[in-house]
């Protein structure tokens, strides 16, 4: 194999490596918390060690031996996945096809960003509000359609900002658009990104993702939240319902542990609900005492504009925020989707 190739696998997975690093040394507990879910300290550390052994086999120019024949794989399946250890000639019919088809996904994801609008969703009203700290950010809302005709609502927000956190969001919403329309249930789709994301020498940080399908037919939201901040719903008549929940962490943030697991969840949105999907840029912003919106100010504005149609309660809480800041710059990407059932 050429010595550029080791050169090009090893300068990602050390950048892969300091930033998850760096990630984990800063973070305060709660945050680190909600981006691992249910997963534990132990999963992201399992993944620094793949990370390391990984490295120490580019060092010795072993990274890529295939253990059957110990001659070197194919370049292309290694950097879309540099745990592969077999060669292609060796997988069996069922795993060369299940590869052809993450190769070809894998090739989608490079041609970037595809339009997003807000669709007609029966049953929700919708409005949404992005901005980026920089030129270009890494926050990413989306609609999308699932194969049984249900509606998919996305928020996501790549660790960092700027240029390589919107190339790396685009890579997301691309592979998102190609797997939806062929999936039923968000967590099929949350586990194939997860693979493709997960050991590709070119995706070097982890995303917070929250993905759910909506059925209008029974008003219920079926979502996973791979550590994404909880998007939260408040029930005006809560029926002996809390009148806020938050949709907490099902699984770990994509490319952040080894062996990730996701779960689903369900939620029944009933006439006046109000679904909020947001980024930490909104809970996190800062006035200039250095204090943070918070969830709790999130939640009592939601209460108090749950009356309100979704583009005015978005309005509202743009405005709040506004307020807080008291001309404070933004520190990272925000983003908020309002949806009202209706």
């Amino acid at each position: 194999m050429e010595a550029g190739i080791f050169e090009r696998i090893r300068g990602s997975l050390l950048e892969t490596r300091h930033n998850l690093t760096d990630w984990l040394s800063r973070t305060p507990p709660l945050e680190r918390d909600v981006r691992l879910g249910p997963a534990s300290d132990g999963a992201m550390y399992a993944h620094l060690q793949v990370l390391d052994t990984s490295l120490e086999k580019v060092a010795d120019q072993t990274l890529g031996l295939c253990t059957v024949c110990h001659d070197y794989i194919d370049p292309e399946l290694l950097e879309m996945d540099y745990t592969a250890c077999v060669c292609l000639d060796h997988f069996s019919e069922q795993e060369k096809r299940q590869l052809e088809s993450e190769l070809e996904l894998s090739q989608v994801v490079q041609r970037g960003f595809l339009p997003q609008a807000i669709p007609d969703i029966p049953g929700l009203e919708l409005a949404a509000f992005s901005r980026p700290a920089q030129i270009l950010g890494g926050d990413y809302f989306d609609f999308l359609r699932f194969r049984d005709g249900g509606y998919g609502l996305v928020i996501a927000d790549v660790a960092g900002h700027g240029i390589s956190a919107s190339m790396l969001m685009a890579s997301v919403q691309t592979a998102l658009r190609s797997l939806a329309p062929v999936s039923d249930l968000p967590i099929e789709v949350l586990g194939h990104i997860n693979r493709i994301f997960v050991h590709n020498i070119h995706f070097n940080t982890f995303v917070t993702l929250f993905l759910a399908h909506f059925d209008p037919a029974t008003r219920t939201l079926t979502y996973v939240n791979a550590g994404h901040n909880p998007p939260l719903v408040y029930c005006p008549k809560p029926n002996g319902r809390d009148a806020i929940s938050w949709l907490r962490p099902t699984g770990a943030a994509v490319g952040l542990v080894e062996q990730a697991q996701f779960h689903a969840q369900t939620v029944a949105l009933e006439p006046g609900d109000v679904l909020l999907l947001y980024t930490d840029g909104v809970t996190e912003s800062r006035n200039p005492q250095q204090e943070q919106f918070g969830e709790h100010r999130l939640a009592e504005l939601v209460q108090q504009g749950a009356g309100l149609p979704a583009n005015e309660l978005v309005r509202e809480l743009r405005q709040a925020m506004q307020d807080f800041a008291r001309g404070q710059p933004l520190d990272d990407d925000t983003t908020i989707v309002a949806c009202k059932a209706v």
